[in-house]
């Protein structure tokens, strides 16, 4: 099989993973998930959601998203930063395309690809991503 085909192949079995990983999420607007991939293994994972110690509600009385929740991409971020690992290089495969605040974060960890299957509401986040050399692919997933 060509190398190209292999690797989308892989690339579509992790955003399948990402989006099953999504549905630990407590939150109820939007739940997105995140791997983080090096050398073929899972170094990461992560959902949006409440920090550590938190009641696991995402969302205000008026339904909207409160100010603390962290981003799938910043779990499996800082989830790593806390082991042994290091995303240098890595792949980050996230459900839904990364914030501006998150794409940041993405450059600063050393990861060299993002791998989304949704466009987030804004672009910044791609735009700045791309600014950096990063190599970021839409891969829609059934």
């Amino acid at each position: 099989m060509e190398e190209q085909t292999k690797q989308r192949l892989l690339d579509k079995r992790y955003l399948r993973m990402a989006r099953i990983w999504a549905e630990n999420s407590y939150c109820k607007r939007r739940q997105v998930g995140a791997l983080i991939v090096k050398d073929k293994s899972i170094i990461s994972d992560g959902y949006n959601g409440t920090p550590s110690g938190f009641e696991n509600i995402c969302e205000d009385e008026t339904n909207r998203t409160k100010p603390y929740v962290l981003h799938a991409e910043a779990n499996a971020i800082t989830k790593v930063a806390k082991s042994s690992n290091s995303s240098e290089g890595a792949t980050l495969y996230v459900t839904a395309s990364p914030c501006i605040e998150c794409a940041k974060l993405i450059i600063q960890a050393g990861i060299c690809r993002v791998v989304y299957s949704e466009l987030y509401h804004c672009a910044d986040g791609i735009k700045l991503l791309q600014q950096a050399g990063i190599v970021v692919d839409l891969i829609e997933i059934e």
